[in-house]
């Protein structure tokens, strides 16, 4: 009998290394999509949809306590926040959507996604959710329309936290003259072209099944029109100076976090968020070292740290 359950058991265990050994060649997808939904789960978050103004957003959901509302950065998505939701659940009720236009949420063809026009969806996504009052936080492109938002919806924004913020003025570095120039690092068509892109975002680029990046590739390749439209969009004045051009209408707490070596914001945009917030009541800051430009990957436990003592202080 025992020697019966033996090989059952190990007829069992060959099948599964079948079915994963050829999901992973053939169907890598499925597999991204379940590691996804796993860590959504370690995280204690749920994903939803909502209708609300142009767009079906899809966003996770989780945990309780203030409200924490986390905005995404360019050609990213909800689920680069998944490590801090994780982190930050137990105390917080986090709120993470993808962006209109990037990941889940639906984009209408021809549209503008730059800051304005994202800050004012981000209106109705309140809205449609009846919010109340929220620490918002935006990484990247995600903390200029965070920014902005707040700018012109005080009223709903409790605290403020920028996480190596799009929209300041800064030093500039390789990346922002090869951006003014027109030279797009986030268009890619290859394994290569994905880890020069990850390799300019982080000090150490995570590890990802090579498989798992084609998958990412070809996401990539598909949104190659609308990355480009973005992008130019966001390269013009009025854009990529949008957070500095509020900065003096921000009249709640908030907190400036940066990668001493960001290669893509350089750290000298804090200098510029410090000296424009002429009416912000707290003005709180924080360099990590060891980190490049997604400090909530590299150091997420640093990060969250800062952000929940950020969040409690008020």
């Amino acid at each position: 009998m025992l020697l019966r359950r033996l090989k059952f058991l190990a007829v069992v265990a060959a099948a599964l290394a079948v079915l994963l050994g050829g999901s992973y060649l053939f169907a890598p997808q499925w597999l991204l999509r379940a590691d996804i939904a796993r860590q959504a789960m370690a995280a204690h978050v749920e994903k939803h949809s909502v209708q609300a103004g142009d767009t079906t957003w899809s966003y996770y959901e989780g945990g309780q306590g203030p409200t924490l509302l986390m905005l995404h950065g360019f050609a990213a998505s909800k689920e680069v926040w998944l490590e801090q939701a994780k982190l930050l659940s137990p105390h917080f009720h986090v709120i993470i959507p993808d962006l209109p236009g990037w990941g889940e949420s639906t984009r209408i063809d021809g549209a503008s996604y730059g800051i304005e026009a994202q800050a004012a969806r981000l209106q109705a996504f309140v809205d449609a959710l009846r919010l109340p009052r929220v620490v918002l936080i935006g990484h990247s492109m995600g903390g200029a329309i965070a920014g902005v938002y707040a700018a012109e919806h005080p009223e709903h924004v409790a605290e403020l936290a920028l996480i190596d913020s799009f929209g300041l003025k800064s030093n500039e570095n390789d990346f922002t003259r090869a951006a003014l120039a027109g030279k797009n690092p986030f268009l890619y068509d290859d394994r290569a072209g994905f880890e020069r892109a990850t390799s300019l975002a982080f000090k150490q680029a995570p590890s990802i099944p090579g498989r798992f990046v084609d998958v990412l590739v070809k996401r990539n390749r598909k949104d190659h029109a609308f990355i480009q439209r973005t992008f130019d969009e966001l390269r013009q004045p009025a854009q990529y100076l949008a957070l500095q051009d509020r900065l003096d209408r921000l009249t709640m707490p908030v907190l400036g976090l940066w990668c001493h070596d960001d290669r893509i914001i350089d750290v000298s945009a804090l200098d510029s968020l410090r000296n424009g917030l002429t009416h912000a009541p707290d003005i709180s800051s924080s360099v990590l070292a060891g980190c490049n430009h997604m400090p909530i990957v590299e150091k997420p436990e640093e990060t969250a740290r800062i952000l929940t003592g950020f969040a409690l202080s008020h």
